[in-house]
């Protein structure tokens, strides 16, 4: 079934006030005649006036009663089910996947409604997501630390800070229970594919520079930049820059929306690794399925695309 655009619409409507027939302004607008008589019988007033305004939000509101009552079926259900217990999807990103690929489902509003019930029944599924259907506050800034030869990030290129090359990267650490163990997470900003490791020494400075230095050489040639906070396990950074022949800048203290991708990126892992865990529990393959699970989920930010597809996209083909 042909709908109009709110552009068609004003168009119809001035055909009308010329006194074309409904076969002339078919043809005019390239669409079925009998479109344009649906269209108007469907979208006029009472008494019989056409306003292409009125017309649109009438349409519109049809077509988001049609999305409200479209079937939730079993089959349905059962792709969020697993999307959200297995993947730990977000029912916007649910929605994007499905609209990307073809796949018939029903608006992520709906799929909160559905999760909420699910929780009331006394269901799990809530507790899979990240946020748990709660939202909190989290405090930010950090204990400022001396570095030596530090760049500052008001030095870094425009380019970096608008997203629009690939190979810049923000690192961040993440900590254990009482402070003991330590995670860092790298993430590039073009495509927001994350990697992650346990760091054997904790915070210690060298330690964290090698280990850096060991996952990003695989990808050396798409590493242009690394920005950070001014943690002191960031000391040996003049290490890192110069064996991956890259820049490293460092955000200002207290200024942790300076590298907003890797707090969001955390927080994704916090799904996965609690704050105030052990992380004795968790082994370097389980890390390394927190790394992949987190990569292949789309991102409404990428067109609901996954890092890692958009990743080695940018790899292969140079972007």
């Amino acid at each position: 079934m042909k709908h109009l655009t709110l552009e068609q619409r004003y168009a119809l409507k001035a055909y009308l006030d010329c006194g074309k027939t409904k076969s002339e302004i078919a043809r005019a607008l390239k669409v079925h005649k009998s479109t344009i008589y649906r269209e108007i019988s469907r979208n006029s007033s009472k008494r019989g006036a056409y306003n292409p305004d009125s017309a649109n939000e009438l349409a519109e509101e049809r077509k988001e009663r049609f999305c409200q009552n479209r079937r939730f079926d079993t089959s349905m259900q059962v792709k969020i089910d697993n999307w959200i217990k297995e993947e730990q999807w977000s029912p916007e990103q649910i929605k994007g996947h499905c609209d990307r690929n073809g796949i018939e489902m029903v608006s992520h509003e709906r799929i909160y409604q559905y999760i909420r019930a699910d929780k009331q029944a006394g269901g799990e599924l809530h507790k899979h997501m990240r946020h748990k259907l709660k939202h909190r506050n989290r405090p930010v800034g950090g204990k400022h630390v001396v570095i030596r030869n530090k760049v500052s990030i008001d030095d870094r290129p425009a380019v970096i800070n608008n997203k629009e090359r690939f190979g810049d990267w923000e690192i961040d650490l993440i900590v254990g229970r009482n402070n003991k163990g330590a995670m860092v997470t790298l993430v590039e900003r073009k495509t927001s594919m994350i990697l992650i490791r346990k760091l054997e020494d904790g915070k210690d400075a060298d330690g964290l520079a090698n280990t850096v230095i060991r996952m990003l050489l695989p990808y050396k040639n798409s590493v242009k930049s690394i920005t950070s906070d001014n943690g002191s396990e960031f000391a040996r950074h003049e290490k890192i820059a110069k064996k991956l022949k890259a820049d490293f800048y460092f955000a200002h203290p207290y200024s942790s929306w300076e590298r907003g991708l890797s707090e969001y990126s955390n927080k994704l892992i916090r799904q996965y690794i609690p704050k105030k865990s052990n992380f004795d529990t968790f082994d370097s393959d389980f890390v390394k399925q927190v790394q992949h699970k987190i990569n292949r989920r789309p991102r409404k930010t990428l067109h609901f695309s996954t890092p890692k597809t958009e990743f080695f996209n940018c790899v292969a083909f140079a972007c």
